[in-house]
């Protein structure tokens, strides 16, 4: 199984959006469009930032 990566399309409105995919090629996060290829960029690196630390909050 290969490693975790992020990738980066460009919706049909002219957004830009990342998904997250596991090793097996999974797409296992989705973000929300961004106008920007940097904004979207920046969004990857806030996940990156702070999702090692991120509490699961069980709200059922």
């Amino acid at each position: 199984m290969g490693q975790a990566k992020f990738t980066i399309k460009k919706r049909s409105n002219g957004e830009y959006m990342f998904n997250l995919k596991a090793g097996n090629g999974e797409t296992i996060a989705t973000s929300e469009g961004y106008t920007t290829k940097q904004g979207c960029k920046n969004g990857i690196q806030s996940v990156k930032d702070n999702a090692p630390d991120a509490e699961i909050e069980d709200l059922t």
